[in-house]
């Protein structure tokens, strides 16, 4: 195996465990709920409580990781979100738990920023989209695995005990990387020579670093980001209410017995993480035959208009079977997105892809914040069938913003004057 794909694996394993760490909240919430005595309202504040803080500090740790190193910053988010996680099954109340998945969320931010920072180090940037569909493919294989392995400890200790297992597991993970991995494939001993050259040669990325002699912030001033933002927001939408409300949508909104919550909650991850698969390397093959301007831009584009008209369609039928299946599709082809908009990112900020991708994913989870939050409201007042539906409505706007994105233009970055 080439050195990179074992970079590629250790860094897709990573993807898994932070998903499992994240959707476990999701899958105990009846338990939790019930247990601390939370209304839906303040399960949706504390579900928005870490898309709130993972938001807020995805930018400036995903430039911290363009100025020290991808590797530095993965190691304190990882054993920083584990140590939260734990503390998550320590909670006792309303507000502890509201802090504690805060401070979970601000240790989460940066992870796939910087995930994206050794990307840009380790792969040419025809093999980006393909190495970022196995990162967001295990991801999704994460969430799957989250009701298999979370529901049974659950059943058989309690919720708590969850939490501090995958806890543990992410120290591991953290432990074993700070040994073995290497900021950039020139400081590996165990790579070989041609392989090597042939990164260095394809990853277009400049010989020197040149962060100090130029403003982050001027890169704003590109309507090209500003696009990929506002599609990352109808993307994130979508991609939060399955993290957060979907299991909850099951058991209140759909009244699915307990027996069956465990291949419902799984079903929508697992089409997921093939639509993650297909996403990446469908966009890659794209980019040879017609051209990276429409090849990262036609594979996202149809998958969130049909993944738009799917959830849209199970909001308004009755069937529960149906509706679940209507979902799991929808997710599939939403999920073609999210590798394709990361290589995007890559391909935009160059150097600054940390940056890039920090900002993206931040104006996603800005906005999957407030939809969290007013989620509950919503079912609250009116049921689950309205929010569903308008998630629906903003995913289907997201396929036509593509239109104005070009991974072609990469963002201009002024230099700072002396």
């Amino acid at each position: 195996m080439k050195k990179r794909h074992q970079v590629l694996l250790i860094l897709s394993l990573l993807s898994m465990i932070t998903f499992l760490d994240r959707i476990a909240i999701s899958s105990a919430s009846s338990n939790i709920m019930e247990d601390l005595h939370l209304s839906t309202v303040q399960w949706g504040w504390i579900l928005g409580m870490f898309t709130l803080a993972y938001a807020s500090f995805e930018i400036p740790t995903g430039f911290l990781g363009d100025k020290l190193g991808g590797k530095k910053i993965l190691i304190r988010v990882v054993i920083w979100w584990s140590v939260f996680t734990i503390l998550t099954g320590f909670a006792n109340g309303f507000i502890m738990l509201l802090v504690v998945r805060f401070l979970f969320g601000v240790g989460e931010a940066g992870a796939y920023p910087n995930t994206s920072i050794l990307l840009s180090k380790w792969f040419p940037v025809l093999e980006r989209g393909r190495a970022q569909a196995i990162i967001w493919g295990a991801s999704r294989l994460g969430a799957a695995l989250a009701p298999v392995m979370v529901i049974p400890i659950q059943q058989k200790y309690s919720w708590h005990s969850s939490f501090w297992v995958l806890g543990l597991v992410g120290i591991v993970w953290a432990i074993v990387f700070f040994f073995w991995q290497k900021e950039d494939p020139a400081k590996s001993k165990n790579i070989t020579t041609a392989e090597l050259q042939f990164i260095q040669e394809h990853r277009d990325l400049p010989l020197e670093n040149d962060h100090a002699a130029t403003s982050f912030w001027s890169g704003f001033k590109s309507s090209n980001l500003w696009f990929l933002l506002a599609m990352y927001v109808c993307y994130a939408v979508g991609a939060y209410f399955f993290q957060s409300w979907f299991h909850t949508y099951l058991q209140k909104g759909r009244h699915i017995p307990p027996a069956q919550l465990i291949w419902a909650s799984s079903l929508p991850y697992v089409l997921a993480a093939i639509g993650c698969f297909t996403g990446g390397w469908l966009s890659d093959m794209a980019c040879i035959k017609w051209g990276k301007k429409w090849g990262r831009r036609i594979v996202p584009m149809v998958g969130l208009f049909i993944a738009g008209l799917c959830i849209m369609g199970a909001a308004l039928v009755n069937d529960n079977l149906t509706a679940i299946i209507a979902l799991a599709i929808g997710m599939a082809f939403m999920d073609l997105t999210a590798p394709v908009a990361w290589a995007v990112a890559m391909d935009m900020g160059g150097s600054r892809s940390g940056s890039i991708s920090g900002s993206m994913n931040s104006a996603g989870l800005l906005g999957a914040y407030f939809s969290t939050v007013f989620f509950g409201y919503l079912a609250s007042n009116y049921g689950y069938y309205l929010p569903v539906l308008y998630i629906g409505i903003l995913v289907l706007l997201g396929a036509f913003i593509w239109l104005k994105i070009d991974a072609t233009q990469k963002i201009v970055f002024q230099v700072k004057a002396k």
